[in-house]
């Protein structure tokens, strides 16, 4: 309609793209968060292959994917997405980051992400809320403990200031954060599928074995996580007008 102003979208910061055989069978990041939040326009920002990022106030939420990648590297796309997500942190818009995305987020608001001391953690497991926080938005529709599934050997090792821990793993005490009042990140991939996170082990099978860790155990420990997958759908929830 002539003089209606358009409506926001959601940014999909996507920071690299799946093993290519899974994506040969079960499509990419942008699809599994596509359908995980119920939203179909998503505004895809491949900043991994150097797009250009757009003012943050044009956007009614933030999404940043994980990736192969290790924020620990810094690369030069990572530290100018950092850069960015600093700016928009302070905008008021909803953000939420997953994976890397988590890591990323407590780089660029004055924490540090790294390697694991626990080393990699792969597959089905129980992430637990803090009692403290178990009335926060994203979150408070879950039960204190729920399974997730992950896929990363990076974690946050320090928070940035004011952050809050509000769930942990068997190894990790820092699995999900709100870094503030309108900014969340989760360790665990709430897009992830039990086709897609069994693909991941079987993929990353050789890597797995190397590090002491059974990929056959893992595989029969993989579980539905519609619990955590549930937080994609809230988190779209409050970017409704």
């Amino acid at each position: 309609m002539k003089g209606q102003k358009a409506l926001k979208q959601i940014a999909l910061i996507k920071t690299g793209g799946t093993i290519p055989q899974i994506k040969n069978h079960h499509g990419d990041f942008e699809d599994w968060f596509s359908e995980g939040m119920g939203v179909s326009d998503l505004l895809q920002i491949d900043v991994f292959k150097q797009q250009s990022l757009p003012a943050a106030e044009s956007l009614s939420g933030i999404v940043i994917t994980g990736s192969a990648a290790m924020v620990s590297a810094k690369q030069d796309w990572s530290e100018r997405t950092a850069k960015w997500l600093a700016k928009a942190a302070k905008t008021g818009i909803p953000i939420l980051g997953v994976c890397y995305g988590h890591q990323l987020l407590a780089q660029a608001l004055g924490g540090r992400a790294g390697p694991n001391p626990a080393g990699r953690q792969i597959g089905t497991v129980n992430t637990q809320l803090y009692d403290l926080y178990t009335d926060d938005p994203l979150l408070r529709h879950l039960p204190k403990t729920f399974p997730s599934q992950t896929s990363h050997s990076e974690v946050v090792l320090e928070l940035p200031p004011g952050a809050r821990r509000l769930a942990s793993s068997p190894f990790d005490n820092n699995f999900v954060i709100r870094f503030a009042e309108n900014v969340w990140g989760v360790q665990f991939h709430p897009e992830f599928s039990v086709p897609v996170m069994s693909e991941y082990i079987r993929y990353r099978s050789d890597a797995i074995r190397e590090e002491g860790l059974n990929p056959e155990q893992l595989l029969e420990k993989i579980t539905d996580t519609r619990e955590a997958k549930s937080v994609l759908r809230v988190f779209a929830d409050m970017l409704k007008p």
